[in-house]
């Protein structure tokens, strides 16, 4: 039951909450000046097999189950294992070759036993992040992460504040660890993270460039009533006069209005530009919006080896979250 005190102003609370983030903070960076066994985890977690199963119950368990987002996300498979389930059939999911990462600020947790003890009984090797070397989790697994004694940020010093934040720090270095380990690139990213405007952030040029039949090609000798017909067909804003794949010039929507009054008297090579816009398929969309941008275009071409491979649109990039 909570007792009935006066409400605190507000530079007490601004205190109160200072004090918790400050505490907080002092805690990850105390142990991040001497993070020991880290680099053991890391390496034992990435040269693994199978995936990583991480567990954890309670406010520990909460955390357990981010961190095995995360591992996902950064390209480790991973599964989060609540201990109770597993006491009640989901052992099953524990199998040599898949190391279990366990969180447990006490590492003496009574849910924990059975868990511990299936992994000794089969050789499943455990690695945990934990406060005392001498707790039974800690003398129980292969790796033992021990971040020693800490200071709840609570006012009475009990609810798992400070020691599930640290928790968390600690399994995510763990995890950016394998993934250096493992050379994760921004495209192995972008593959597990296909929605939303994080992924769209690192699509390729090759991922919304249009190519084939959708390029408006005009052959060098075609007439300028072709040049009209193939933009006003494709709609991008210009035509591409191309030999095959080596392009000479290209005739955009400005080009036609700045020489409106001879439109029908020039051939296209004379009001063409030689020197279009040009970005690498493998380039970051974003990156080319802000070419576009910086070079006051709509469109680019897309060459590899002077070779044309297809075009970028702003509007493509637009609908795509690039560049909005």
């Amino acid at each position: 039951m909570q007792n009935p005190v006066s409400a605190p102003d507000d530079t007490a609370l601004e205190a109160t909450i200072a004090g918790v983030l400050q505490k907080e903070a002092a805690a990850i960076a105390g142990f991040g000046a001497r993070p020991a066994g880290c680099a053991h985890a890391v390496r034992e977690i990435a040269a693994a097999p199978g995936p990583l199963i991480v567990a954890g119950i309670g406010k520990s368990g909460h955390v357990a189950g981010k961190l095995a987002s995360t591992f996902r996300s950064l390209g480790r498979m991973a599964m989060y294992l609540h201990p109770s389930e597993a006491s009640h059939g989901d052992l099953s999911l524990v199998q040599r070759g898949s190391p279990v990462l366990v969180v447990s600020h006490s590492g003496e947790t009574s849910e924990l036993s059975d868990l511990l003890v299936f992994c000794r009984q089969n050789q499943v090797d455990i690695i945990s992040i934990t406060a005392s070397a001498t707790s039974t989790l800690a003398r129980a697994s292969r790796v033992a992460i021990c971040y020693g004694a800490i200071e709840e940020a609570c006012p009475n010093g009990l609810a798992p504040t400070t020691s599930t934040t640290l928790a968390l720090a600690i399994g995510d270095a763990l995890a950016v660890g394998v993934s250096v380990v493992m050379g994760a690139l921004p495209e192995d990213f972008r593959r597990y993270h296909p929605g939303g405007r994080l992924g769209a952030r690192l699509l390729t040029v090759a991922d919304l460039m249009r190519s084939g039949d959708a390029l408006p090609l005009v052959a060098p000798l075609a007439r300028m009533s072709d040049v009209v017909v193939e933009m006003s067909a494709k709609s991008l804003g210009l035509a591409i006069l191309a030999d095959e794949n080596r392009v000479l010039g290209v005739i955009t929507d400005g080009d036609l209005r700045r020489n409106a009054d001879r439109l029908w008297e020039v051939a296209p090579l004379q009001i063409a530009s030689p020197n279009p816009v040009q970005i690498a398929p493998d380039a970051l969309a974003a990156d080319a919006a802000l070419l576009m941008t910086a070079r006051g275009v709509s469109v680019c071409l897309v060459m590899a080896d002077d070779a044309l491979l297809g075009v970028l649109h702003m509007h493509d990039c637009l609908r795509a979250g690039v560049g909005a």
